[in-house]
């Protein structure tokens, strides 16, 4: 399948529906309280699904091989953030596994699509 629109991209939809699972989280109780902690863990993860989409209007695959390895740094930093929020009990072990792995899951997405590109510059 030839993928037309950065819609049509398995690693955006999941960045997509995973942001929206860290917006609902860090709206609950004491969570949407810490604003600096909220307020960068949804910085991080909104710049997940917006590297995607950067990098793939770029339409040049050395450029989109880069924003993808940034995207792969967002994730990391999202997770960190999320150990974060459950050493100071924002989130519960349940939720926190949930969403780490999701996220490990959409990094090695990430990775063999970066992978996958790397090989076909070398064809």
């Amino acid at each position: 399948m030839k993928i037309i629109k950065f819609e049509d991209l398995k690693i955006w939809q999941s960045a997509l529906n995973v942001t929206k699972e860290i917006y609902d989280i860090t709206s609950k109780k004491e969570f949407s309280r810490d604003f600096s902690l909220r307020d960068q863990i949804r910085r991080a993860i909104i710049s997940v699904s917006s590297n995607i989409v950067e990098g793939f209007e770029k339409n040049n695959n050395n450029e989109f091989i880069r924003f993808l390895k940034i995207t792969k740094g967002s994730i990391g930093e999202v997770r960190n953030q999320l150990y974060i929020a459950l050493a100071v009990n924002y989130i519960n072990k349940e939720e926190f596994e949930k969403l780490n792995s999701e996220l490990v899951d959409l990094a090695n997405q990430v990775g063999r699509l970066i992978s996958y590109l790397q090989k076909q510059k070398t064809r």
